[in-house]
């Protein structure tokens, strides 16, 4: 465990992050491999059928894991209080609320899975292959949800090297049933799809009976799984709040790219390539905004608010540092970091997406802001302007798909997150400042009164 209410909050937040960091750095090798893995051994129709799905099996699981990780807030904050019972309870609670909610997506998703299949315009081509891939992984949702909901109490309790492990594990144990699945016993792209959902069930197993092991303050009674009224509300307004922000901001991205489909090859290929080198940029963005949900919810529920306005600053400073390193890395090495990334060597492709990185990374000192303030407003128990903020980028991002790119082309595709980044900022500002000015340590005795 890792109290994340005493100690140098700089460094305690990245004693916690760094684990994080670098599972997330981990699990993208293990997607690109895996992507290579479908496309060597199954060609590039069984690849397009893969990629063709993906989006909606990312919005599917992204939900969850965000519903899973706004359960753990609540456990962080019990934890601050130095409440052991109701920890072991929310985390009991917790599993069986995730349980519910993947159960509730997937029986409706399988049974209309050809209307999302025509909502996703799959190609008849395509159809087998995409309806065999999309099915498996949503058959085994619950398995996601299980192994993040263990995940992230671990981390509540600032443990973020164990799930950092247990992350490892599984994906070491996914290449070696894709390879399996996919080679020697040629199940094809539903081989794929199984090993994945195998190797998160071996793992939410083995991490769970780690917990009861290490851990004895998450072994439960069947009983305590049922929560209280009150405790039901706040797990269900954080886990939702949490889901649909990461659900809010899917769908952004799903409409911006309905406008680059409209662009010629040349261009999506740069912005395929950009995109790619954006998640890298942000990665260290995203894991400051988990700490600091973590962070917040433990320090809250100590009623260290003094804890709290240092470790934003800190958190904020850090990563308005590594902000301009990567405006540094925009104007000098973005040209051999896209072809790294793509391939290309083409001028134009390379142009287009190095034009992308040079004027959006002006911009960047909004981005850690906002994924700061917006996890840290969940750990101080906002769960509406996080909300309300993604909401907005999702809804600037429409009316640029729609309205700017017919003008602008693809500069209004260039120019689409600094506008919403501008705009969502605002009220995850005020909300916080509000918040800091206003309040007070919870009590122990009357937890349910933290909104």
């Amino acid at each position: 465990m890792n109290d994340l209410t005493k100690g140098s909050p700089a460094l305690v937040m990245l004693k916690f992050a760094i684990p994080v960091l670098i599972g997330r750095l981990f699990q993208l090798a293990y997607n690109l491999t895996d992507t290579r893995i479908v496309g060597s051994m199954l060609g590039t129709d069984a690849l397009a059928a893969v990629g063709s799905v993906s989006t909606l099996h990312e919005l599917f699981s992204g939900f969850l894991i965000g519903l899973a990780g706004g359960f753990s807030i609540l456990t962080a904050r019990y934890f601050g209080m130095n409440r052991r019972d109701l920890v072991r309870r929310c985390f009991a609670s917790g599993l069986l609320l995730g349980t519910v909610a993947a159960l509730v997506m997937t029986l409706p998703s399988l049974l209309g899975l050809h209307v999302l299949l025509d909502i996703l315009n799959v190609s008849d081509a395509l159809r087998p292959d995409a309806s065999a891939y999309l099915g498996t992984l949503l058959a085994g949702l619950i398995f996601c949800v299980l192994y993040n909901v263990l995940a992230s109490n671990l981390r509540a309790v600032g443990d973020s090297l164990t799930p950092l492990l247990f992350l490892i594990l599984s994906a070491v144990l996914n290449v070696g049933l894709d390879l399996l699945f996919v080679g020697p016993l040629r199940y094809g792209v539903r081989g794929a799809a199984l090993a994945t959902v195998l190797a998160q069930a071996i793992s939410a197993a083995l991490c769970f009976l780690y917990l009861r092991i290490r851990y004895p303050m998450f072994v439960f009674t069947p009983r305590e799984m049922i929560p209280d009224r009150e405790m039901a509300s706040q797990l269900v307004g954080g886990g939702l709040s949490m889901g649909l922000m990461s659900s809010l901001v899917a769908f952004g991205t799903v409409a911006l790219q309905t406008a680059i489909n409209s662009f010629e090859t040349p261009i999506i290929v740069a912005h395929t390539a950009t995109r790619k080198l954006t998640n890298l940029y942000m990665m260290p963005f995203s894991v400051l905004g988990a700490t600091m949900a973590t962070y917040c919810g433990q320090n809250y529920g100590a009623g260290r608010l003094d804890r709290i306005r240092k470790g934003l600053r800190d958190a904020l400073l850090l990563s308005y540092l590594w902000a301009l390193v990567d405006l540094l890395m925009s104007y000098t090495i973005a040209p051999s970091l896209i072809t790294a990334i793509s391939g290309t060597k083409d001028p134009e492709i390379l142009y287009t997406a190095v034009l992308y990185q040079k004027v959006d990374t002006i911009f960047y000192m909004l981005v850690p802001t906002i994924t700061i303030l917006r996890n840290g407003l969940q750990g101080l128990g906002d769960h509406v302007t996080p909300v309300a903020s993604s909401f907005l980028e999702l809804l600037c991002k429409v009316l640029v798909a729609f309205l700017l790119t017919p003008v602008l082309h693809y500069m209004g595709i260039i120019w689409a997150e600094p506008i919403a980044w501008t705009v969502m900022v605002i009220p995850l500002i005020i909300s916080m400042a509000k918040r800091l000015r206003k309040v007070q340590t919870p009590d122990p005795e009357e937890e349910n009164a933290v909104s």
